[in-house]
C-alpha cells in the first residue's frame, strides 16, 4: 500500500519534481480515475520517476455545495483506496478557502512549488482555481513554461459516455445499481458505526443492524437490496432496507437497516461495510405487519439463494 502524505507547509514539494501526477479529486475510485491512475504508473515506468495519485483532503463541494453533495464514499476512504491502486504515493493538497481562492497560477505555483512533475494527466473537463476559472488549456500554457507534460483523458465506458463520479450518483439516486457497480468497477458501499434501531424487527423475528449513515454519505435511492455486511473481517449476505420504513413512517427516520444472514452476535457500536449488489424492490407501505414479514422473508430468501 502506498504512503499517504498531507501536502502542507511542511511537505517537501521537490517529491514532485520528475514524477506522473494523476491529478483530481477521485470519489469513488471509479474505472475512469484507475485508468487515469494507470496512465500516470505508464509513463512512471517508461520514464524512471514516481506515480503519484494528487488529490485533496475534503472533496471541494464539500465547501461550497455541502446541502446537495452526496458522497461515493468518506475521506479517508478514498485516499486508503487510492493508495490501494498501485500509484507509488498519494499527495492531499489542504482543501481550504484561501486556497480555493487562487488565481489559476498561483494555484499551480502553490500546489507543485519548485518540484514540478515530468507529467501530469487530468480528466478532458479539469478545472482549478478560484471560480474554476483555469481549465485544461491554461494548464497546458503554464505547463509548456516549466517543463512538464499534460496529458489530458476523456474517461469513457462501453457506452461512449464519460464515466464521472456525478453520473454515479445519479445512477444510485435512480436505483440503477448494477450499471453504478458497472462504472465503478466494484459494488457500491456504506460504512458506518452500527446503532440501536426502533425495535421492530426484533419484534418481528427479523433481527437488524441500523448504520448511523449521514445523508451526505448516502446517495443511493431508498430501496430493498441484496448486499454482503463486513462484520469483524467475515462477510456475510444481508438483505438491507434504505431509506424511511414507510409501514412505520410515523416515528422512523431515514436509516440504513441491515438484516444479516445467519448471524446473532452483538455489534452495536461497532464500525460496519454493507456492499450492495442488487436492488430488490422499492419502499412501501404494507396494509398489516404478517404482509410485511412475508415481504421481508421473501427478500431474505431471494438473498441466500442468489447471492
Amino acid at each position: 500500500m502506498a504512503q499517504i502524505f498531507k501536502a502542507d507547509e511542511t511537505f517537501d514539494r521537490g517529491y514532485f519534481q520528475g514524477a506522473s501526477c494523476a491529478f483530481g479529486v477521485f470519489d469513488g475510485v471509479h474505472r475512469g480515475h484507475r485508468f487515469l491512475l494507470s496512465c500516470a504508473q505508464d509513463t512512471a515506468r517508461e520514464n524512471g520517476g514516481k506515480s503519484i495519485a494528487l488529490t485533496f483532503d475534503i472533496d471541494p463541494d464539500e465547501m461550497f455545495h455541502a446541502q446537495r453533495l452526496r458522497k461515493l464514499m468518506s475521506n479517508e476512504e478514498r485516499l486508503e483506496m487510492l493508495a490501494q491502486t498501485g500509484v507509488d504515493a498519494v499527495v492531499a493538497l489542504p482543501f481550504t478557502r484561501e486556497f480555493a481562492a487562487s488565481s489559476p497560477e498561483e494555484f499551480l505555483v502553490r500546489t507543485f512549488g519548485t518540484g514540478v512533475p515530468a507529467h501530469l494527466h487530468v480528466g478532458f473537463d479539469f478545472h482549478f482555481g478560484a471560480k474554476a476559472a483555469g481549465a485544461v488549456p491554461e494548464l497546458r500554457t503554464w505547463a509548456d513554461g516549466h517543463g512538464m507534460q499534460v496529458h489530458a483523458h476523456d474517461l469513457k465506458s462501453e457506452d461512449g459516455v464519460p464515466i464521472t463520479a456525478t453520473r454515479i450518483r445519479l445512477l444510485l439516486a435512480d436505483g440503477k445499481l448494477d450499471e453504478a457497480n458497472h462504472l465503478l468497477g466494484r459494488p457500491y458501499f456504506m460504512t458506518g458505526i452500527v446503532r440501536p434501531g426502533r425495535g421492530e424487527g426484533a419484534d418481528m423475528g427479523i433481527r437488524t443492524a441500523n448504520l448511523e449513515v449521514p445523508d451526505q454519505m448516502r446517495p443511493l435511492s431508498d430501496g430493498v437490496y441484496g448486499a454482503y455486511a463486513h462484520v469483524d473481517g467475515k462477510r456475510y449476505k444481508a438483505a438491507v432496507n434504505v431509506g424511511v420504513a414507510a409501514t412505520f413512517a410515523d416515528r422512523a427516520t431515514a436509516t440504513c437497516e441491515v438484516h444479516i444472514l445467519d448471524f446473532d452476535g452483538d455489534i452495536y457500536g461497532q464500525y460496519m461495510k454493507v456492499e450492495f449488489m442488487k436492488w430488490l424492490r422499492p419502499m412501501r407501505a404494507f396494509d398489516d405487519i404478517s404482509e410485511l414479514i412475508a415481504a421481508v422473508q421473501a427478500n431474505i430468501d431471494w438473498v441466500r439463494e442468489n447471492l
